[in-house]
C-alpha cells in the first residue's frame, strides 16, 4: 500500500489492546459474518473453544476482549469500509480505486507477531 502512496496507520493490537467499541466498529464495517473475525487456529483449540459458540457479534466481541490473539488479521479500514486482508489480494479486490480521495487514512490492524506488510 505504501508503494501506492497510501498513508498507513498500523495498530499492533497485542501491544495496545482494543476496546469493546473498537471490535463493535470492525463488525459494523466488515461485510463478513461476525464469526470470520475469530481465528479458529491451534490457540482456539488449546482454549477449548467451540466454533458454534462464537457466531453472534456479542459472542465474538466477548471472546476477542478475553483473547485478542484470536482476532483474524490484518484488517484494513478505509473510510467506511473494512476488509479482512487475508489473503493479501483481498485489499486490492476490495479497494480497487486507491486514487479515490477519502478523508480517512488507512488503518491496518495487525498483531505484533507479523502479518501482511504494507
Amino acid at each position: 500500500m505504501q508503494q501506492r502512496g497510501v498513508e498507513v496507520d498500523v495498530t499492533e493490537y497485542l501491544k495496545n489492546p482494543l476496546s469493546q467499541a473498537d471490535f463493535e466498529r470492525f463488525l459494523r464495517l466488515l461485510p463478513n459474518p461476525a464469526a470470520d473475525l475469530v481465528r479458529k487456529d491451534k490457540r482456539f483449540k488449546e482454549l477449548g473453544l467451540n466454533e458454534a459458540d462464537y457466531t453472534t457479534p456479542e459472542a465474538v466481541v466477548t471472546v476477542l476482549l478475553a483473547h485478542p490473539e484470536l482476532m483474524q488479521c490484518p484488517i484494513i479500514i478505509r473510510g467506511r469500509q473494512a476488509v479482512l486482508a487475508r489473503p493479501g489480494e483481498m485489499v486490492t479486490a476490495s479497494f480497487p480505486l486507491w486514487d479515490t480521495p477519502l478523508p480517512d487514512r488507512v488503518l491496518r490492524m495487525r498483531s505484533d507477531m507479523g502479518g501482511m506488510k504494507a
